[in-house]
C-alpha cells in the first residue's frame, strides 16, 4: 500500500491512539519516519520507538506513547508542510509553538531537527509539523 504523505499518516496514527488511550502504536518503516520520531523521543513526547521486522513482512516502527496522570503528553500534533503545499521557513521565521512550549520539527540540509536545535545551528528548511 503507498501513502501519499506517509508523515501526515503516521501522526494522524499517534492522534489516534492517544484518543482511544493505546500504550503503543505500529507504523510502517521509513528513514524520515525514524528520524521525526527522534526528534520527539528526545523532546519527551513519546517514550521511545522500535523497529519490528514480521516474517516476510515489511518492517514497522512500534512507538511508545508516553502519558502524565492519565492524560496523553502530546496535546496536539500537526502537519504543516504537505505534499500539495510545502512550507519552508528561514532561520529567522522559524514558526515558535505556544510561545515555546511547543515545537516545530524542520528537515534541513543538516538532517531533521527541533526548532530550537535548528536555530542553534543556523539553519533553516522546510517545516514538518508543530507539536504541543
Amino acid at each position: 500500500m503507498s501513502f501519499t504523505d506517509p508523515i501526515g499518516d503516521m501522526l494522524a496514527r499517534i492522534r489516534n491512539a492517544q484518543e482511544r488511550g493505546k500504550s503503543k502504536v505500529t507504523t510502517p518503516a521509513s528513514k524520515l519516519r525514524e528520524r521525526v520520531l527522534g526528534v520527539l523521543q528526545q523532546e519527551g513526547f513519546i517514550r521511545g520507538f522500535a523497529t519490528v521486522q514480521h516474517d516476510g513482512g515489511h518492517p514497522e516502527i512500534e512507538i511508545e506513547l508516553k502519558y502524565f496522570d492519565g492524560a496523553p503528553v502530546i496535546h496536539e500534533i500537526q502537519r504543516v508542510s504537505k505534499p500539495s503545499r510545502r512550507v519552508y521557513a528561514s532561520v529567522d521565521s522559524i514558526p515558535t509553538v505556544f510561545n515555546g512550549l511547543g515545537i516545530s520539527i524542520l528537515s534541513t540540509p543538516k538532517g531533521v531537527m527541533s526548532d530550537a536545535e535548528a536555530r542553534a545551528q543556523n539553519v533553516g528548511g522546510e517545516v514538518l509539523c508543530t507539536v504541543f
